[in-house]
This record gives C-alpha cells, structure tokens and sequence, in this order.
C-alpha cells in the first residue's frame, strides 16, 4: 500500500464560516489553524496546501477566560530606541478584534512560505456581516 500524497490540482478548495462567539480564543484558534493547512481531513499532505479558506464572525465576542482581558500584554516594538508599545488584550478586543484572532492563529502556523500561505486564506470579521455568501462556506461545529 501507497501513502498517499495530495498534488496541487487535485484538491477543491473548500470555504468554513466560524462563529467566535463565547469560543475560548486558543480552542478557535486551534481549530482554525488546522482547518487552514487541511489537518482536518484525511488528504492532509504536509508540503501542499490541502486547507480551506476560513472566514471568522463574531471576533468581538471571543472569550477571554481568567483575568487575561486585564492581565495578559500584547507588545509590539518599531525598531528605534524605546519604540516597544505594550497593550491590554481586552482593549485590542474592543479597538481591534480582528487583530486578536490574526495574532493567536498566525502562532499556531509554521512561519515559512507555506505558511504564509496559508495565513492569506484567513478572513476575520468583528460582526455577523461577511462578503463571502457567494462562496457557500459551510459552518464549522466545535
């Protein structure tokens, strides 16, 4: 019996909608980063792109469990001399809540040229509203 390797033209790009709503943010971001490079399937090929387009609703309504809305630091430094800023993750959540999520899946990816990739087919959205209909995404379950 032969292992079966998935090539390029052979896979049909699939689109899944999740809902963030009360989903603890590392068990979404799990979830998406293995919908994202195709772990979820049985055709999963580790140097092909074999994942699905994801589309993320709701960020504004992900859950933070604990005291991390108020506890936990997100930083980020320009490069020059005490350029380093540092932000609550409870008020990038109510500023930027798309970047949450972004931020907790792009640490779940390899960081190479694949995963790059991978990252491009992530669309995350603070409400309901999405302009992706057209593409039929199919709703993921936890």
């Amino acid at each position: 019996m032969k292992t079966y390797l998935a090539k390029t033209g052979e896979i049909k790009q699939r689109c899944v909608i999740f809902d963030a709503e009360g989903v603890a943010l590392g068990r979404l971001a799990v979830r998406i980063a293995d919908t994202l490079r195709g772990k979820d399937l049985p055709t999963y090929t580790p140097h092909t792109d074999t994942g699905a387009f994801v589309v993320v609703v709701n960020a504004v309504k992900v859950l933070l469990t604990g005291k991390k809305a108020e506890t936990k630091m997100s930083w980020s430094y320009s490069g020059y001399r005490s350029g380093r800023k540092e932000e609550s993750i409870g008020s990038i959540r109510t500023r930027k809540p798309e970047r949450l999520i972004k931020e907790a899946v792009w640490g779940m990816l390899p960081h190479g040229r694949l995963g790059r990739a991978h990252f491009k087919n992530l669309r995350v959205y603070a409400g309901v509203e999405h302009p992706h209909s057209a593409q039929k995404p199919e709703k993921a379950v936890f």
